[in-house]
């Protein structure tokens, strides 16, 4: 399964959308845009998305690409020990 990313159209002010538009370009990614996603309070302080449902933060757009990067290895990792 594809690892799904939300992104909040209201977070763009902390530079998200250009984050947003890379992750798009990786086909093992889904990756969609929502006008609100209901984590105002989150929203107003930092970069944040949604990977699978669960909020990612950091204080920068760059951290933030980061810690997705990382939160997706580590879903991958758990992933193939239940395979195994």
């Amino acid at each position: 399964m594809r690892p799904l990313i939300e992104f909040c159209a209201s977070n763009i002010g902390h530079g998200t959308e250009p984050l947003k538009r890379k992750l798009e370009l990786n086909p093992e990614y889904d990756v969609i845009e929502y006008g609100c996603l209901n984590n105002c309070g989150q929203c107003y302080l930092q970069p944040f998305a949604m990977l699978d449902g669960e909020i990612i933060e950091a204080e920068t757009p760059e951290a933030l690409e980061e810690a997705i990067e990382a939160a997706i290895k580590e879903q991958e990792a758990w992933d193939n020990l239940e395979i195994d």
